[in-house]
């Protein structure tokens, strides 16, 4: 048997490289091993938190609260004379609670109910002096058939027009039946819709708006010979005299069953 002796130096040389492939191996495994605990996990930005202000000029116009970058908490809006317009709350981004507008100086004149973003709930409005004005009803954003206006006096405000309907029967002439839809006033500042109204909100993509000619609405129903309802659901959006949208509805029957 023959025995190969090395120097000492060359000895030291071999065990140095194999302690530096043994490094090497373990640094590889470390970076890219799948049960590895020195994985690097990079965090993303989260945005602002605190409260933005808004400029135009010398002048704050709003500030905002920001959490993470997104809106949550109080946003103020701003007059030109620095007074507050409006405050409106946010959570996680979604408008919720109560918008209220100001007067500038200083009194309450509008307050609008939030549910995740939607208006929800009775819109108030008031007077300069404090006084009610008038509450609207929103439904998931849509208008419904409550309303109330008040005057200055705090007296409940009666007596909007009605609709009057003139039916034209060309039924067994060429098979249709129009109804014009006026407003007993005679007033011109109205919408006419046609359409199912049982959900008791105006929904307008579930309805169809009316042609209309000077304050008339125009609603032309054809013969279909399958049997229809025996009546229509109409409603005039009416501007009242405080720039407000008051629903009339009104139920029209009809003297044939397949019309539509």
């Amino acid at each position: 048997m023959t025995i190969i002796k090395s120097s000492p130096m060359k000895l030291f040389s071999g065990i140095l490289i194999i302690i530096l492939a043994l490094l090497f191996n373990g640094g590889c495994k470390g970076k890219s091993g799948s049960g590895s605990q020195n994985e690097v996990t990079s965090i993303p930005d989260t945005g602002f938190t605190g409260i933005k202000k808004y400029m135009s000029g010398n002048h704050i116009t709003m500030e905002t609260t920001f959490k993470n970058g997104v809106k949550d908490g109080l946003t103020s809006t701003y007059y030109p004379s620095g007074k507050l317009r409006g405050t409106m709350w946010y959570e996680n981004g979604l408008r919720e609670d109560s918008a209220r507008w100001y007067f500038e100086e200083g009194q309450l004149f509008r307050a609008t109910p939030y549910k995740r973003d939607t208006i929800d709930g009775i819109q108030q409005q008031y007077f300069r002096a404090g006084m009610l004005k008038a509450r609207l009803g929103y439904k998931k954003g849509l208008r419904t058939f409550e309303f109330e206006e008040y005057d200055k006096d705090g007296k409940k405000i009666g007596g909007y027009p009605e609709i009057i309907v003139n039916a034209r029967d060309e039924y067994k002439t060429n098979g249709k039946y129009i109804i014009n839809l006026s407003l007993s006033d005679k007033s011109a500042k109205v919408k006419y819709y046609y359409g199912d109204f049982g959900s008791g909100v105006l929904d307008t993509t579930k309805c169809v708006r009316l042609k209309e000619k000077d304050g008339t609405g125009i609603l032309e129903l054809k013969k279909t010979g399958t049997p229809h309802a025996g009546s229509v659901d109409v409603v005039a959006a009416i501007i009242t005299f405080y720039g407000n949208s008051y629903l009339e509805l009104k139920k029209i029957d009809l003297p044939y069953k397949d019309l539509n």
